[in-house]
């Protein structure tokens, strides 16, 4: 996973927490959904990153 995903899924997540606690401090219900989706997004992206570094390092001991 590059540097520039990292940030990208770090500053996603860091949104959608942010929106999150505007949401609860609002009562807005709907942007504190938003904020979990976001925030949910962001976290199954650099899982699957992290599963496909994995499976790279793998591919790479068995040559």
């Amino acid at each position: 996973m590059s540097f520039t995903d990292k940030a990208k899924n770090k500053a996603q997540e860091l949104t959608g927490a942010a929106k999150e606690r505007v949401g609860d401090m609002t009562d807005n219900e709907r942007m504190r959904a938003e904020g979990a989706t976001e925030q949910s997004e962001a976290r199954a992206r650099q899982a699957g990153e992290h599963v496909k570094d994995a499976g790279r390092d793998v591919r790479d001991a068995m040559r």
